[in-house]
């Protein structure tokens, strides 16, 4: 049996508060409308284009980026399925960057009518979705002490350790093992390292008995470690039911 194409948004969004019956079959609806696939290395948008939707992925990985003038890459977020991101990019003229499929994803296109559509529908679904929008700035600058702080060892182990957690959130993890799909070319473009420099990061990592990486799948071996190593602090995801006062009322 097919899941529900907003099955990952609903578990994220019910991280924050409880979802009424009649609020999870709207994310449904609307999730259903605009649907589009994308093979692996494909742009889903482009740096320049005019805005004219937000983006939820339903499936796959997907990540933003800036390229510089120079053709170097900076991957600036990892988006995973539940993410749904830039409710009000409608606003801008232009996008200030791009966002690949680093794998084959699946988005749904949701319009600026759609997102106020939801935004009206409840209360506490307007406060869900305003939650994960700061969630998401929340990351960003999360991912910016991450590059100017933490050396290299201590990035990737954050990179893994905030994957591990968001991943868990949406259900996509089983135990301490998870689906990764990154190349180590994207992870160095992620902590700001060189592809060469990254193999011996990973390596460090391997050899320490913290983690295991093999083809897609990552093992986190020693929880509390790679926590230590990386200074990692999952407050800033805000998985806490910090809306719990909102929730929906048992059925």
């Amino acid at each position: 049996m097919t899941a529900p194409l907003a099955e990952r948004l609903i578990r994220k969004l019910e991280n924050y508060s409880r979802l009424s019956g009649s609020e999870k079959d709207l994310l449904q609806h609307i999730a259903s409308q605009e649907v589009r696939s994308f093979g692996a290395r494909h742009d889903i948008a482009q740096e320049g284009d005019q805005p004219r939707s937000a983006t939820l992925v339903l499936t796959g990985f997907a990540a933003r980026y800036k390229i510089l003038e120079d053709g170097r890459r900076q991957i600036i977020a990892f988006l995973i399925p539940g993410d749904l991101c830039e409710l009000r990019i409608s606003v801008l003229r232009r996008r200030d960057h791009s966002i690949a499929a680093l794998v084959p994803t699946t988005v749904a296109q949701i319009s600026d009518e759609n997102v106020q559509r939801m935004m009206r529908h409840s209360t506490r679904l307007e406060r869900a979705l305003t939650w994960n929008a700061l969630v998401d700035e929340a990351i960003s600058r999360e991912w910016t002490v991450n590059l100017g702080r933490r050396d290299a060892l201590e990035r990737l182990a954050h990179v893994f350790c905030e994957l591990h957690c968001r991943l868990r959130a949406v259900g996509l993890t089983t135990g301490e093992a998870c689906e990764v799909p990154l190349t180590q070319a994207e992870l160095a473009d992620a902590v700001g390292v060189s592809d060469v420099h990254l193999n011996r990061t990973l390596m460090e990592l391997r050899g320490r008995g913290l983690i295991a990486l093999q083809g897609k799948s990552l093992t986190i071996r020693h929880m509390d470690g790679l926590r230590d190593l990386a200074l990692f602090n999952p407050e800033y995801l805000h998985l806490g039911q910090d809306g719990r006062e909102f929730d929906a009322p048992d059925p």
